[in-house]
């Protein structure tokens, strides 16, 4: 589940104005590289919308379904605003919608589960050619 904590105002390359909604995951512990000390954070990432800035306004606040994932990407700069150091860094963080299962997967996940309480609940038999090959039984 991601929280939508804030949005930004952007425009597009003809000039038009959109507006993305920040979203941010849950907190997570972080053992910092430097100091080798936890510190907490959340991991945030922004996702585009057709709202208009009253709408993005309302939405703060909202919870959605998903997470923020890190994901690998061509290498690149980012300045660090607190000390401005220069860092190069090959992830970005993005929003990820959580998967609804079809029915049909649902199905066939519910079918390989029966299957497998029937096969580890039914006693074995004594004589194992009690039933044919084609399932018919015979004397």
């Amino acid at each position: 589940m991601v929280k939508i904590v804030n949005y930004q105002r952007r425009e597009t390359e003809q000039g038009r104005e959109f507006f993305v909604l920040e979203v941010q995951g849950g907190v997570e512990m972080v053992k910092s590289q430097e100091t080798g000390k936890f510190y907490l954070t959340a991991r945030k990432a922004l996702v585009p919308s057709t709202f208009d800035e009253i709408t993005c306004q309302a939405l703060i606040g909202s919870d959605l379904a998903g997470e923020v994932e890190k994901v690998a990407c061509a290498p690149y700069e980012y300045v660090v605003k607190e000390t401005g150091e220069v860092v190069t860094l090959q992830h970005r963080y993005e929003y990820v919608q959580e998967k609804v299962a079809t029915k049909q997967e649902t199905k066939t996940a519910k079918a390989e589960s029966l299957m497998e309480d029937y096969k580890e609940n039914v006693p074995l038999m004594a004589n194992a050619k009690a039933f044919s090959s084609n399932g018919s039984l015979v004397h």
